[in-house]
Parts: structure tokens; sequence; C-alpha cells
């Protein structure tokens, strides 16, 4: 595993738990609006002022948080492109601690292994934008994105889904697109999407892959309660932070 950070402690990270966050190296997403650019690729990693965290200092550090601790999100980056983590997870379950991962959905088959292993307990899924313009952000099919939607909201697991509403990517014309999309997909898969957990949150401009987007500014309140409602017309639970 690159790890390329670890954050001790987080209230936020994972939902109703104490929990660690480690931050991995690598992604096989590009988006311009991506705030983790130091951690996108080993490249930008090395230009950045973070340093490697070595999976045996972690594993000595999470040793002694037992109690303190309920679980250990893996975010990244993406940590679903690194070929360890099977066997990370299985450390950190075996120490008694809950596991939480965050991606972009693009290796289902890595979703599919690590439900199947048990060796997580939540996943937070990033939905980017609807199907028409995942192309616009990445070469990752859209079947694969669907694929891992599947996976997660049939698993039986806690999971949220996640969008980012960033100007220039987003309208309320296609947050109502994305949000018919994901109610087919549940549908389909004999799942009420009155049920889905689905998430929305304020863009902000810092550290993004594409410095243009340090300079846009974000949505407005007023702006962000019209996509919100856009999407609570056809998914009325999804919820925001803003």
């Amino acid at each position: 595993m690159l790890i390329g950070g670890l954050q001790k402690t987080s209230l936020i990270d994972y939902p109703g738990k104490v929990a660690c966050t480690v931050f991995t190296i690598g992604c096989n997403f590009f988006c311009p609006f991506c705030h983790n650019k130091d951690l996108v690729s080993w490249a930008n990693f090395k230009n950045s002022s973070l340093a490697v965290v070595k999976e045996k200092d972690f594993f000595d550090f999470l040793s002694k948080r037992g109690g303190i601790l309920d679980g250990v999100c893996i975010t990244g980056g993406e940590p679903t492109i690194q070929p360890g983590l099977m066997q990370f997870c299985q450390k950190i379950k075996k120490l008694g601690f809950l596991v939480k991962l965050d991606t972009n959905g693009g290796r289902p088959r890595v979703v599919k292994e690590l439900i199947k292993k048990r060796l997580v307990d939540f996943i937070a899924m990033d939905i980017k934008v609807d199907k028409k313009n995942y192309s616009l952000l990445t070469k990752i099919s859209y079947e694969k994105i669907a694929q891992s939607l599947v996976l997660i909201i049939t698993s039986g697991l806690e999971y949220q889904l996640r969008t980012t509403l960033v100007p220039t990517i987003h309208n309320k014309k296609n947050i109502a697109i994305l949000a018919k999309e994901i109610a087919v997909v549940a549908t389909k898969n004999k799942i009420n999407p009155e049920s889905l957990v689905w998430h929305l949150q304020k863009f902000l401009p810092q550290n993004c892959l594409k410095a243009e987007f340090d300079q846009f500014l974000p949505f407005s309140s007023q702006e962000l309660n019209c996509l919100l409602t856009a999407a609570q017309s056809i998914i009325p639970q999804v919820d925001a932070d803003f």
C-alpha cells in the first residue's frame, strides 16, 4: 500500500464513529476539480510536501488505539487501485477495527471482493455526474460505475453515495438526470429509490488538480438549494451539508 498521509483522529470521515483516516497515493480518475491533487499520482506526490507513511508505522500506531478508535477510513487517491488493499483491510479487521472505504467506483471487481470477503463495513462512493458527462472526467466506462453502484446499494452494508456540486460541471438539468439514473438502477435491482442514501456536498476551490478550478466561485446558497431541489424531485430523501 502506498500511503501518503494519516489523520490520526477524525469525527467526520466515518459517520457516527471515531476513526483515523489513511490517504492512499494514486488514482484512476483525473477529475479537474479534485482537491487532493497531491495524491492523484506518484509524480504529483513527489512534488508535494507530503511524506510516505510506512505500513509498519501505521499498524504500530493502530495497535495502540484499541478502545479509542472505532475504525479506519481508507481514502485517496483511489484505494481500489492499490494491489495490497485486501491484505491491508484484513490486518485492520484482525485488530478489531471497522473499515470504511471511499471509492470512485471505477473498479467494481475490487469492490465486489471486499464485500464478499467482509473486509469493509461502510462504503462511500462518489457519483461524479450523469452518465453522458462522465467522459468529461475520466476514461473509465460508465458501466463500471453502474456495476459498483449496484454492488454497494445491494450489499446490506452501510453506505453513502456522494456528489460534489461543482460550477461548470453541474446544473439543475444534469442533477435531475443523475437522480433519475440512480433511481432507475435502484429500481432494476429491487431497491426502493426512497431508501437510497445520497449526499450532496459543496465544492470548495482549494488545491485543485486543474488550477483554473481554484479560481471558481462555489455555488451560492440559492444555487445549491436549487440543485438539491432538482435531486429531491426524483429522490426525496437526498440530503446535503450546505
